[in-house]
C-alpha cells in the first residue's frame, strides 16, 4: 500500500485475466414511500405503544419524552429543516410493513452511526437489558419518525437497530448465534481499531438534515441508557448540492469518482434474494445483515496520480464514470464489458482495476446492496486529512456476499494503494416486530 508523502508509482498491470462479463443496471428513483416505515408501518401501535405503560417497567421510564411532539431532545424553539416530498411521502410509509427503514429507501444527506456495549456483566442481566433496550428503541424509534417536528416535517428520518454476535453472546444466547453472523475472517492490508469497530448493538439514523439526525441519534442512546454505553460513533454524507449535474441517485465520493451506477434495485428480484433474508433462524426472517467498513482514503497519493492512471486504477473516465470498455455514446450507466481489449491487445479495464476485481462474475456472482456515505474526521495528529468512505452493505449472508468480495479486491484491487481499512463491524439487522411486539422479541423469548 502506497502511503501518503511517498513519490507516484508507475503500475505494472498483472496478466490479463480470462474473460467476464458485469452485471448492472442504472438506478431508477427508489420508492419514496418506504420512508419512515418504523413508524407508520405499524410498528408496535405506534401511538399506543409510544403512550402505553409497561415498558421497562412503567411508563414513566420513558415519560413525556416520548410524546409525539417534536423531536426529543431537541430544545422548543429549535427549527428543523423540513422536505415537502418526505412529508408528504409519510403518509404513505406502510407500503412494506416487513422491513426495516433505512435499507431499501433512499439514502438521504445525512448519516449518524453509532455502536453500543451492553453494561451488564453477567448473562442474565445482560439478556435483561438487551430486552429493555430493544423495547426502548423500538417505541423510541417510533417516536422519533412519526411525532412532527417543530415546522411540521421530520427531514425524512428513518432509524435502523442491528445487533452484534457479541449481544447474543454476553446475553447467553451463544447457541442462537446465527451462521451469518460469523465474524469478518481478517483480510491482507487491513489496520483496523478495535475500539472503533465491533460492537453488541448498532443504530442507524439518517435524515436530509444533520441537526434532526443528531438529536435523533442522542436520543436513542438516553434511550439505551443504563443498559448500554455507546462504544464508537461515525458521522457521514451524501452530496445534496440541488444544481449537480451527476445522473440521478449517482454522486461523487471524495476521491471524485462517480458512484452507484451498478448498485442492486430495491424491488426487483435480485435485490430481494440478495439483500433479505430467508429461512434459519426465525427470528431473522425478513431482515437483512448489514457490514461496515471504514476506509480511509490516502488524498496525497492519490492526487498525485494523472488522470489517466486514475481512470485506468478504477476502470471508469474520472470525469464522467463512462466506463473505459464503453465505445462512443456510451454513459455512466453502460454496463463494463471486460471482455473489450485495445488495439494494443490488452483489456481495455484493465485486470487489477476495481471495476473489473470486485465485479460479480469475478466472485463467484457474489452480490449486495451497498449504502455508504462519505466522512471527513478533519486532521489526525499528524495533520493528514482523514477522510474517506462510510462503507455500508445490506446482505442476506455476508459469508457468500461481501466476503469473497471483499477477499478479492484484498488481494488484487489495484486501488488499494489509496485506500486503508481502518475498523469494520457485523450486525443483524431483524425485520419489523408484530405489532405490539419490539425489535427481534423472537430471539430473548421464544425458548
Amino acid at each position: 500500500m502506497l502511503a501518503d508523502g511517498q513519490a507516484p508509482v508507475a503500475f505494472r498491470r498483472p496478466a490479463d485475466h480470462s474473460p467476464e462479463q458485469v452485471a448492472g443496471r442504472p438506478p431508477s428513483r427508489r420508492d419514496p414511500h418506504r420512508r419512515g416505515v418504523l413508524g407508520t408501518a405499524g410498528l408496535l401501535g405506534t401511538a399506543r405503544l409510544v403512550a402505553g405503560a409497561g415498558l421497562l417497567g412503567g411508563a414513566g421510564v420513558l415519560g413525556g419524552a416520548l410524546a409525539p411532539r417534536g423531536l426529543p431532545g431537541l430544545g422548543a424553539g429549535t427549527a428543523l429543516a423540513t422536505d415537502d416530498a418526505l412529508a408528504a411521502d409519510d403518509a404513505l410509509a406502510a407500503s412494506d410493513a416487513r422491513h426495516q427503514p433505512g435499507i431499501a429507501d433512499t439514502a438521504l444527506g445525512w448519516l449518524v452511526f453509532t455502536a453500543y456495549d451492553l453494561t451488564a456483566a453477567d448473562p442474565g442481566t445482560a439478556r435483561s437489558s438487551l430486552a429493555a433496550v430493544l423495547r426502548a428503541w423500538t417505541s423510541g424509534a417510533a417516536a422519533l419518525t412519526t411525532g412532527p417536528a417543530p415546522g411540521g416535517g421530520r427531514a425524512g428520518l428513518t432509524v435502523t437497530v442491528g445487533l452484534g454476535a457479541s449481544a447474543l453472546r454476553h446475553a447467553g444466547l451463544d447457541g442462537r448465534v446465527p451462521g451469518e453472523l460469523a465474524d469478518i475472517p481478517a483480510m491482507p492490508g487491513d489496520q483496523l481499531d478495535p475500539a472503533r469497530g465491533g460492537g453488541d448493538l448498532g443504530v442507524q439514523v439518517c435524515a436530509t438534515d444533520p441537526a434532526t439526525a443528531i438529536a435523533a441519534a442522542a436520543r436513542m442512546g438516553a434511550l439505551a441508557a443504563p443498559f448500554a454505553a455507546a462504544r464508537w460513533e461515525q458521522r457521514g454524507f451524501q452530496p445534496t448540492a440541488s444544481d449537480s449535474a451527476n445522473p440521478p441517485d449517482v454522486h461523487r465520493n471524495l476521491m471524485g469518482q462517480l458512484d452507484g451506477m451498478s448498485n442492486l434495485q430495491p424491488g426487483t428480484p435480485q435485490f430481494d434474494q440478495a439483500v433479505w433474508a430467508s429461512g434459519e433462524p426465525a427470528w431473522m426472517r425478513d431482515g437483512s445483515y448489514l457490514v461496515i467498513r471504514r476506509i480511509r482514503m490516502l488524498f496525497d497519493a492519490w492526487n498525485r496520480l494523472t488522470g489517466t492512471d486514475r481512470d485506468e486504477v478504477i476502470g471508469r473516465r474520472e470525469s464522467d464514470g463512462v466506463p473505459l470498455s464503453a465505445g462512443p455514446g456510451g454513459t455512466a450507466f453502460t454496463v463494463p464489458d471486460i471482455n473489450v481489449r485495445r488495439a494494443d491487445g490488452r483489456f481495455a479495464i484493465a485486470a487489477d482495476a476495481h471495476v473489473r476485481v470486485s465485479s460479480p462474475p469475478a466472485n463467484g456472482g457474489a452480490v449486495l446492496f451497498r449504502r455508504g456515505y462519505s466522512y471527513d474526521d478533519g486532521l489526525d495528529s499528524t495533520g493528514t486529512r482523514d477522510g474517506g468512505l462510510f462503507f455500508m452493505a445490506y446482505q442476506a449472508d455476508p459469508r457468500t456476499a461481501f466476503v469473497p468480495i471483499q477477499q478479492s479486491m484484498a488481494a488484487s484491487d489495484a486501488l488499494n494503494a489509496f485506500t486503508r481499512h481502518t475498523s469494520s463491524a457485523l450486525f443483524a439487522v431483524p425485520p419489523m416486530p408484530r405489532p405490539g411486539g419490539y425489535l427481534a422479541q423472537a430471539l430473548l423469548e421464544d425458548d
